[in-house]
Parts: C-alpha cells; structure tokens; sequence
C-alpha cells in the first residue's frame, strides 16, 4: 500500500456492462461508481496507486486521476431512491416518505441497489402479476425479493451461486424485517423448486437456461437489451416493458395448466440437497462473513 488514492475512470461499451461490473467487483470488492451515457458504460474505482495496473489489464480505456477530498462519501451521490409498483427503493441515508412502502437497500458487495433499468422493470411486472410464491434465481442484493415482499408475495425463496450475494440478501433481509428463505443455489444447475411465480434479472443466455429448466408457473426474466428476446422453447411472453435501451419479459407456458406439484428432481418445497453457507432464516444470521 502506498497510502495515495486514485480515482481510476474504465469505459466499455454499454452492452458490455454487466460483464465490466463483474470485472471491477473482482479487481475492487468494495464497490465502485458507475454511470451510462449514450452507447457508453463508465465505472469509477477508488483504490490505492499500485492498483492501478491490475485495472488496466482488465479494460483497455482508463483514465486515472487523483482523487478529491472526501472521496471515502461521494459515491453516495450515485446511489439515489427510485420509486416503481408503488414503492420506494432507495439507500439508507435516504428517507422515503411515512406512508410509503419503503425497500432499504444498503449498497455493498453484491449487484442490486433498485437504480438500474432491469430492476425497475422486474419490479413493474412484479406489481402487476397475481400474488403468489416467488423464487429468485440470481438473488444479488436481494433486493427484488424484497421489492415482491413488499407487493404482497410469499413464501419468498431467493438463491443465488455467490456466496457474498447470499450473505447480502440476508442482511438486507434482516434490516426490512422481511422473513426470505435464502440459499446458495445454482440456478443453471440444481435443482429448482417450483413456485407460482420466478424471477430471473440475469444476463440473457442464463436466463435462457434457467427457462428451459422450469416446467410451469411464471417467470419474469430481465438483464438483457431491449434488442435481445430470449430463446424459450414452450415459453411466450405475454407482457415486455422496456426502459433506456433494457427490456424486461413476463413468460408463461406456451400451454397453460396449473403449477407442477413436483419440482426438477425433488418434491415441492425442498431445495436440491441442504442449503450450505449461511442460514436459511433471514432474521437468524450465521456462518462465516463474506
């Protein structure tokens, strides 16, 4: 450590945003800005000057400045309340008005602060489908499990194959005071329980995958452009909203019926094998801290 701070500026193509988030949450864990303009997607990293190098290697077109004083707060200004379905979705240093309903989301580690387009428009389509069981394939923050607890849903499941977004979504869980029954899953390769209704806000070929993996029910899917449409064979859709460039799908069974009463490879209500990692219980924290 050299004790100076940069402010290092990555661009991408937008199309390339979720793959550069991914990126710079490896290069800096604790979290970073972020920012879109036209076609162009723009992170900001605030790290210490030896790395610096590491980040180039990742994107080719940096700009690295000095920081300014009180760098450790400004990334706060990034992470504004929004309000969709009749909530409000905002950071706790935000305070969203007595009689609304309110999603408290504490930016951290894992993707999901309720801002971005996807977000937005899975949590439209959440509040304007019928109240049921919901599973959240690709949980992150957690905040659309939230986000549906808040609309009425339950039981509530969100799953999620990084460890980091799991002990998130629990956190954030705890701090709403909202029972979810949260675990580390593979949505692309385990066992997926069935519910009334699924959502998946992934990139688009998991979510392709994770379609073709369900047997019934509903799914809301989001993620990707407004110019892609997901590949799902026995799947339509019958609603798309979009919003700045993003698109969001509400599938249903090309045939309709009633909701399995078994899930892929395992009885209704059981995930694959035993959830590992942290409990299951959202208002009873424990294991290792990520």
């Amino acid at each position: 450590m050299t004790g100076s701070f940069v402010r290092v500026v990555a661009r991408v193509p937008l199309a390339q945003a979720e793959e550069a988030r991914a990126a710079a949450l490896d290069v800096v864990p604790a979290g970073f800005e972020e920012s879109e303009t036209g076609d162009t997607f723009t992170l900001a990293l605030y790290v210490d000057e030896c790395a610096v190098e590491p980040i180039k290697a990742v994107f080719s077109d940096v700009d690295v400045v000095p920081v300014e004083p009180g760098w450790e707060d400004a990334w706060r200004v990034f992470h504004k309340p929004v309000r969709v379905g009749g909530l409000w979705i905002g950071p706790p240093w935000e305070q969203p008005d007595a009689r609304e309903r309110a999603v408290v989301i504490d930016p951290g580690r894992a993707f999901g602060t309720g801002a971005h387009p996807t977000t937005r428009l899975c949590v439209e389509l959440l509040a304007r489908s019928e109240r049921g069981s919901l599973l959240d394939v690709g949980c992150g923050s957690g905040v659309l499990s939230l986000a549906a607890a808040r609309l009425g849903f339950g039981p509530i499941r969100a799953v999620d194959n990084d460890p980091v977004a799991v002990e998130t979504t629990l956190v954030n869980a705890a701090a709403n005071g909202v029972a979810i029954d949260v675990g580390l899953l593979d949505g692309e390769v385990d066992a997926l329980p069935v519910t009334a209704i699924t959502v998946a806000n992934v990139l688009l070929e998991p979510v392709e995958r994770i379609l073709s993996r369900l047997d019934g029910g509903v799914v809301i899917t989001s993620g990707y452009l407004e110019s892609d449409h997901p590949v799902a064979p026995g799947w339509h859709s019958t609603d798309r909203v979009t919003l700045d460039g993003w698109a969001a799908d509400r599938f249903e069974r090309s045939t309709l019926g009633a909701v399995s009463e078994r899930s892929i490879g395992n009885p209704v209500g059981e995930m694959a094998q035993p959830l590992p990692g942290p409990s299951t219980a959202a208002t009873g924290l424990r294991g290792k801290q990520a």
